[in-house]
């Protein structure tokens, strides 16, 4: 059942996977679907693809599934949400997001994506906001993520579990989202811990290092979506230039703005992927 003091994840022994299952089970009785095809997590600016994925069966307040608690960042809906495609498949729309920032352990930051391999999801979408380190990206523009650097020194894998992380980003759902916009350009994803903004040096260091595209969330997630056996596709809204790429001081407001101007475009981009699904 809910939990409504403390969660299950802070306790040691708890099974994150028990406790996924049992999540998934909560999903399962308050939406009436027995399993889901599809899981995508929208993160800032990706919102309004929930409307158009297809006929929403149900929305939950997140708090109301094991394990899941009420979002602490703006721009985050705080709901999950079974959604039925016009192709007759269900899709579980996460719009409640853990970030590791909170310090509330690993567990919690991917018990979201635990959850939707629990309800049977064999493809898991993570979109996010995120900083662009190419200057020749624009505030507004969706790209894929074609892998990613984890530098938050963390790891949802426990004890000595060891995963290929080759291919993370499935190289078939790029060239998938490709195929519905040829335009969609790609760049390795590099998850800092937060809150605070990356600083010029830190930015700098990314793009030596091999990195696109900076923010706070995805790397873990897609770590614990590969464990689950999950087939993975990662797309960032470039929602600012990179600390000393842009010349401007940066600010959330600045990616709300951004995720709101892009929304419909992004929104109705992910549709489309996921109908081709």
């Amino acid at each position: 059942m809910p939990q409504t003091h403390g969660n299950p994840l802070d306790e040691p022994a708890a099974d994150p996977f028990e406790i996924a299952a049992e999540a998934a089970a909560d999903i399962a009785r308050l939406t009436g679907v027995d399993r889901h095809d599809i899981a995508v997590t929208l993160g800032s600016g990706w919102g309004r693809a929930a409307e158009l994925i297809g006929e929403t069966v149900a929305t939950i307040p997140a708090p109301d599934v094991t394990g899941f608690s009420k979002p602490a960042l703006e721009g985050h809906v705080g709901t999950l949400r079974s959604v039925r495609t016009a192709a007759g498949k269900h899709v579980l729309v996460i719009g409640a997001r853990t970030h590791f920032y909170e310090n509330h352990g690993v567990r919690r930051v991917v018990h979201s994506v635990r959850t939707a391999a629990a309800t049977g999801a064999s493809t898991m979408i993570l979109t996010n906001g995120a900083g662009g380190v190419r200057e020749t990206w624009t505030p507004g523009q969706p790209v894929l993520i074609s892998d990613h650097i984890n530098l938050t020194a963390a790891s949802p894998l426990e004890g000595a579990t060891f995963i290929d992380l080759t291919d993370l980003y499935s190289s078939r759902l790029r060239d998938l989202a490709r195929s519905i916009d040829p335009s969609l350009d790609e760049g390795v994803y590099c998850q800092f811990r937060g809150p605070h903004y990356e600083t010029p040096a830190e930015v700098q260091m990314a793009k030596i290092i091999g990195g696109h595209i900076v923010g706070m969330s995805t790397a873990l997630e897609a770590i614990a979506a590969r464990q689950a056996g999950m087939e993975i596709l990662g797309m960032s809204l470039i929602t600012n230039l990179a600390a000393g790429i842009q010349t401007t001081p940066l600010s959330h407001e600045e990616v709300l703005e951004a995720g709101r101007a892009a929304e419909p475009v992004i929104s109705a981009l992910l549709a489309r992927i996921i109908e081709a699904l």
